[in-house]
């Protein structure tokens, strides 16, 4: 197999030697082939020895590339593929670009298996009468959808052009330049996007479909479906607010426009940054704005992971761990001060700690900063670098003297690396850079420690839990009732007095490994005295559902069973089906509704539950 570049384990590129520093895009969406067919034209800067350009690419058919100064083919090669990465596209460089710069374009299309890209017939939508296809590019799936430096290491200016059928609507991670229908071909319509702040290659996206918008700020529209505009306008309807508080702690928004997609239900992540056009999944679609902090979440990558972004996915907890630690400061600012910063954090420390009983403590995939040699990054994802990431960000803040001193320092770290990717020994050279007089204090940190043991962190900060003892004192209750010969002691009103974030909690306090699972008989009364099955809030569905399958209760798998069927959120769907897993009455069933229901998950999720259930790759 080919070597990968030294520079990134996932990637062949090699900025070092010619960084392509703008693209423009020009495509069109074909949906009888499941396609995008069309041109790159990369801006090229090389250094003055520089004789090729290397591009990732994975199942691309390359038709041509040419020089755009000369008009001319130039010659190319398509190596060998690497089952994970892909295979790399070498362009030969002309002898003297001018003032080093090359312009070369690149004629090629998708294929249909594009690992970015998710395609729905009509029937799997919500209007059900045109088809719909979005893309998910992080962490190195833009290789599929067009030749490009696929590495984080890299950022790039972007425009484009997208010709899509004339009923629908082209959204891109970009600004809106206008649209129209081309005069040869009254079927199609053609959208211009222009993204002038450079980002990395995984924030190009793509989303075609029937789809309207509402205005919700200054500075924001909700786009979706028809069907769930105005439910989405209103669930959405802080989103300025939030932008400001989130703008107190980092600085000025630099991207312009922030809007909001909601895609289907297949869409993987709770949500996805990509630049001015968040993705977000509908399961956040609660009714009572209960579960907006994937959102507030979003918005701090606009600073956290967009503007100044890990250089290789080896470092993701630069992107993950810093925009958990700026969520939880700008809901502490939006939701009731330091204790609701605590109480988010103490629910992500548990989080946490299922995420490493599941994995393993010794699993090197749970190191902060894991080795990817040879890895597929999606085989890495987890809550490891957002959460270990946070908690190293939460100590060093104590240490260094509270949000007072901290806080400072984290719009000076944005400030300083902003445009600009970076590895974790870059980020502990800057603070001790700023913490120059705190010196004695950094040198007690051992860095190498928090880099590479694996497991939970070396340190657990001391969290205010005023907001958490109901939730552990109702989970007591439950777990020392005894239904043979006490009577049933809890009434409704004992979740009324709870926000839904205390329920999540109090659910997750039930399914602490530690504790044995609740019987049937416990579950089945839970059910008759708080309703929980009626419950909307699918943070609160999920755990209600992982409790009944722990507690072997039977009357849970077929709700269970919907609830990774009607959505792909691998939050949701991977726990869920590592449970049935472990049922093993309900193994086979679990595999069955799995594999007919793959080809309508996206590539990621299937991809990582069939290794869930123990499936071989072309099961």
């Amino acid at each position: 197999m080919p070597d990968l570049s030294p520079a990134d384990p996932n990637s062949y590129a090699r900025p070092d030697h010619a960084a392509v520093q703008e693209l423009h895009l020009d495509w069109q969406v074909d949906f009888t082939r499941k396609v995008v067919i069309g041109s790159v034209l990369l801006t090229v800067k090389c250094v003055e020895d520089a004789q090729e350009l290397i591009l990732d690419t994975r199942d691309l058919v390359i038709k041509g590339v040419k020089d755009v100064a000369t008009g001319e083919a130039v010659t190319y090669t398509l190596g060998e593929a690497h089952p994970n990465f892909g295979a790399p596209l070498t362009i030969t460089l002309p002898p003297t670009p001018r003032e080093n710069i090359w312009k070369v374009e690149v004629e090629y299309e998708t294929s249909p298996s594009c690992s970015a890209l998710q395609w729905l017939s009509p029937e799997q939508t919500a209007g059900k009468r045109h088809p719909y296809v979005f893309s998910q590019c992080q962490a190195i799936h833009c290789r599929s959808l067009l030749p490009c430096q696929d590495t984080p290491a890299v950022k790039v200016k972007y425009s484009a052009k997208v010709r899509a059928p004339r009923s629908l609507t082209v959204l891109m991670s970009a600004l809106r330049e206008g649209q129209k229908e081309k005069e040869d071909c009254s079927t199609h319509t053609t959208f211009k996007f222009r993204q002038p702040v450079p980002i990395p290659s995984y924030l190009i996206a793509l989303a075609v479909g029937d789809l309207e918008s509402r205005k919700v700020g200054p500075r924001s529209l909700v786009w979706s479906e028809k069907e769930f505009v105005d439910q989405s306008a209103y669930e959405f309807a802080e989103t300025e607010a939030m932008l400001k508080a989130a703008e107190d702690v980092c600085g000025p928004y630099v991207w312009g426009q922030y809007d909001l997609l909601i895609l289907p239900p297949s869409f993987p992540y709770g949500g996805m940054e990509n630049p001015c056009l968040t993705f977000v999944t509908p399961t956040l679609l609660a009714g009572d704005r209960s579960l907006a902090d994937v959102v507030i979440h979003e918005i701090s990558h606009s600073w956290t992971g967009n503007l100044v972004t890990n250089s290789q996915w080896e470092h993701f907890w630069l992107n993950e761990g810093f925009t958990m630690f700026v969520q939880r400061k700008i809901e502490g600012r939006l939701k009731g001060g330091e204790p609701a910063r605590h109480f988010s954090a103490l629910g992500g420390w548990k989080d946490l700690a299922d995420t490493i009983h599941t994995r393993g403590a010794n699993d090197p995939l749970t190191r902060l900063v894991p080795d990817l040699h040879g890895v597929d990054p999606d085989d890495a994802f987890s809550t490891v670098p957002y959460e270990k990431g946070h908690t190293l960000l939460w100590h060093l803040e104590e240490l260094l003297g509270g949000p007072a001193k901290f806080e400072p320092f984290l719009k000076s770290y944005l400030e300083k690396f902003k445009f600009r990717s970076l590895v974790s020994g870059q980020f502990v050279d800057y603070l001790k850079e700023y913490f120059k007089d705190q010196e004695e204090v950094l040198a007690k940190v051992d860095w190498q420690a928090w880099w590479t043991t694996p497991g939970m962190p070396i340190v657990k900060p001391k969290f205010d839990e005023s907001l958490a003892v109901p939730c552990a004192e109702l989970a007591r209750r439950w777990v020392e009732w005894d239904p043979v010969s006490t009577p049933c002691p809890f009434n409704k009103s004992d979740l009324d007095a709870l926000s839904p974030s205390q329920v999540r909690v109090w659910l997750a306090e039930l399914l602490e490994e530690e504790k044995a699972p609740l019987s049937p008989e416990k579950v089945c009364m839970m059910e008759e005295v708080y309703g929980m099955t009626k419950r909307l809030n699918a943070e609160i569905r999920f755990r209600w559902l992982r409790l009944g399958l722990k507690a072997r209760w039977e009357e849970s798998v077929g709700p269970a069973l919907d609830f990774v069927t009607e959505q792909g959120r691998m939050k949701f769907v991977r726990p869920i089906y590592r449970d049935l897993y472990e049922w093993e009455a309900m193994r086979e069933r679990a595999i069955t509704v799995f594999q007919r229901n793959r080809p309508a998950m996206m590539h990621v999720a299937a991809y990582v539950v069939a290794k869930d259930l123990h499936l071989r790759d072309d099961s």
